[in-house]
């Protein structure tokens, strides 16, 4: 349990949300390339969460490395915390537009899916695919659903890490 920890204390927490956060696009990256699974707009909408969290993050850590404070490092894990809840907030919606709760947005038509690398005539509309149609289920829930879970596996650890950092500092006082 120490060493689990001792990983979320001070600068490590902060990198390995940005290097799973990277996993996380590359992943949607790969089931886009060889599963030929088009991103409908929600799709998309999920892929600007971690977009934002690795700008935001690794902008904190240079921030951090010319003023090192530990209490930034503890503001900055309640972000990435606060940026995963995004995440699952965006996560549930889609989820939500996939079984039929909420109503899909406009731009969710499922005309078809999209082929970048098609030549075709730019004054013709764009088909894109449906918000309420997910490819697979695993375990009942879709890709969104599985997004939001990691999400507030993540926002969960990243507050952890946020109070491990900062019982760091009471720790480090001489005395």
């Amino acid at each position: 349990m120490a060493f689990f920890i001792s990983l979320l204390k001070d600068w490590k927490w902060p990198c390995i949300a940005v290097g799973l956060s990277v996993f996380m696009l590359a992943a949607a990256h790969a089931f886009e390339t060889f599963g030929n699974l088009a991103p409908c707009p929600l799709c998309l909408r999920q892929r600007e969460v971690y977009w934002a969290l690795i700008a935001m993050t690794l902008t904190g850590l240079a921030l951090w490395k010319i003023v090192p404070k530990r209490r930034f490092l503890v503001a900055l894990n309640v972000m990435i915390g606060l940026v995963f809840g995004v995440g699952v907030v965006v996560a549930f919606y889609h989820s939500g537009v996939e079984w039929g709760i909420f109503p899909p947005p406009t731009g969710c038509s499922g005309e078809g899916p999209i082929d970048p690398m098609a030549f075709r005539d730019f004054n013709e509309p764009m088909h894109v695919p449906s918000c309420t149609d997910a490819p697979f289920y695993i375990m009942g829930l879709s890709m969104a659903g599985w997004n939001g879970v990691i999400s507030a596996f993540m926002a969960i650890i990243s507050f952890v890490a946020a109070g491990a950092t900062f019982r760091g500092a009471a720790s480090d006082q001489p005395g």
